[in-house]
Parts: C-alpha cells; sequence; structure tokens
C-alpha cells in the first residue's frame, strides 16, 4: 500500500500538462493534508464549511483551499475570507450571496458555475438556460465581488465508460458555449472541473482542466 505522498507524486506524474490537482481531503486529518502538503500538494478541496474552517485556521496558509460541495447560503460567510475557488455555484442567489460576503471580506472571490450532466438526479447543477439567465441579467453585471472563471459538473457513478464520457464532453460544449457567448477574450474563463478518483483518466480525456482527486491520494473516506 503506498503512502500518501507516493499517491500524489504517481498522479502528477500522469496528469496532463495544464490539469490541475484538487486533492480532497474532506473527512482526512490534519496530518494527512501536511502529508500531501510536504511533496509540494498546495490545493485542498473540502465540502463541509466548519471542517474547511477549521483546517484553514490549523494548516499552513500558503494552502489553496476550494470549496466542492454543495454550498449552502447561510455558510458562505464563514469561507469567504479565504477561500481560493468555490465550484458549486448552482443558483443565482448562491451567487448574490458569496458576491455580498466577497465584498464584506473586501476580496474577489473566483467561482465555477456547477451543471448537471449526470442522468442522476441527485447531483445539483443548473441548466444551459438557467446559466445564461443568470449571466444575461442585470443582476450579475452589477456584481463586483465575484469572479466566473470556468464550469464544473459531476458524471453519473457508473462503470458504462462511454456514458461518462458523454457527460464530461456535455460539459466542455456548455463551457465552450458560455465562454464564446458571454467571456470571449476574457482569460481568466479557463477552467473545467471534472473528474474524480475513478473517472479522472476519462475526464482529462474530454478536455477537463481541474480534478477532484480524494480516495485514490488518501484512501477510502472516513465517517465518523
Amino acid at each position: 500500500m503506498m503512502g500518501i505522498a507516493e499517491n500524489i507524486l504517481k498522479l502528477k506524474s500522469e496528469l496532463a500538462e495544464g490539469v490541475t490537482l484538487v486533492a480532497v481531503s474532506k473527512t482526512k486529518p490534519n496530518e494527512d493534508v501536511l502529508a500531501a502538503y510536504e511533496v509540494g500538494q498546495r490545493i485542498f478541496g473540502e465540502n463541509k464549511v466548519q471542517e474547511l474552517a477549521a483546517k484553514y485556521e490549523a494548516l499552513p496558509r500558503d494552502i489553496e483551499w476550494h470549496f466542492i460541495g454543495h454550498l449552502q447560503t447561510n455558510k458562505v460567510k464563514y469561507i469567504a475570507p479565504f477561500v481560493s475557488l468555490i465550484h458549486g455555484v448552482d443558483s443565482m442567489k448562491l451567487l448574490k450571496t458569496i458576491d455580498k460576503e466577497a465584498a464584506k471580506a473586501n476580496r474577489t472571490i473566483p467561482c465555477l458555475l456547477q451543471f448537471h450532466i449526470a442522468e442522476e438526479e441527485s447531483k445539483f447543477g443548473l441548466n444551459a438556460g438557467e446559466a445564461r439567465a443568470i449571466l444575461q441579467s442585470d443582476e450579475y453585471a452589477a456584481m463586483k465581488n465575484v469572479q466566473l472563471c470556468g464550469v464544473m459538473g459531476m458524471a453519473t457513478y457508473t462503470d458504462d465508460e462511454a456514458q461518462i464520457r458523454r457527460e464530461f464532453a456535455q460539459l466542455k460544449k456548455i463551457f465552450e458555449q458560455i465562454k464564446d457567448e458571454f467571456f470571449g477574450e476574457n482569460e481568466s474563463f479557463s477552467e473545467i472541473s471534472m473528474g474524480m478518483s475513478g473517472d479522472y483518466p476519462l475526464a482529462i480525456a474530454e478536455g477537463s482542466t481541474m480534478v477532484r482527486v480524494g480516495s485514490r491520494i488518501f484512501g477510502a473516506r472516513q465517517y465518523h
């Protein structure tokens, strides 16, 4: 059984150039994060606000913390002062709250629009029409403290590789349409966050720029 450091180094050696690795450290102790940190990993993902805030306080300050789960509006204020990227913006209400809390923290928060690409009902996310409605709105135009820098999505949990590829290809297409329509020359709209421990090679093949890998690095999750 390889250790965390070896897992990170092996993963990074396999990733295509230009693909960012988000080490998903949810439910993992600080020692595990530090083991990855020691070999140069600086980007970590969490899906619980309380756990993220506690790790931010306890761990090195040059870590970039990404929030990757479903974010409730009433929790935004706890991570607004420090979060580096919010992956799952799935409503206008959430985007407005992030903008408001970022303004209070005197900063701009980078965000990704989350799209529902899976055939499962359980996943959160926008469809292309809902995203367009947000991007065309006066409310979005007035926002000064959020920066949309790409899209995020999760494929269906299945062994059918053709289906997974199809869903990832769909997200890439949505990204291209939105970039073309709303962000044209804007270099900062560039991220496609898709792919996790079980399907990241397929995601990279379909154009992912950011993979969210947990168990492949840290082993199975621990729930208490």
